[in-house]
């Protein structure tokens, strides 16, 4: 669970993501890209959390091992495929939280 949390705070997700929840009170940084360079940074920022996602399947639900009858690579997909759900599934019910209300939670 540790972990967990630590990912969501190394890419930025709901709970911890205060740099863009700062940045869209003066219009956002947002507007800085244009489609392309925007799409890229999102690109980026799904593609760390599926990153995050494989290193905890593979770290904590048994990598490539564990779903008999099943392929090694498609075992270790369907893991971490579920972590990045729950990556999606946090960031839709966590509310945002303000910098002093984080300091409290922390």
């Amino acid at each position: 669970m540790i972990f967990f949390i630590a990912c969501l705070a190394e890419t930025n997700r709901t709970p911890f993501d205060l740099p863009e929840a700062e940045a869209e009170i003066v219009a956002g940084y947002n507007l800085e890209y244009s489609s392309m360079a925007f799409a890229l940074f999102f690109l980026a920022e799904y593609g760390n959390m599926f990153a995050r996602s494989f290193i905890t399947a593979a770290f904590f639900f048994g990598g490539w091992a564990g779903l008999p009858f099943v392929p090694s690579t498609l075992s270790i997909a369907v893991k971490a495929t579920m972590v990045a759900i729950r990556f999606v599934v946090v960031r839709a019910n966590l509310p945002r939280y303000r910098y002093d209300q984080l300091m409290s939670i922390g």
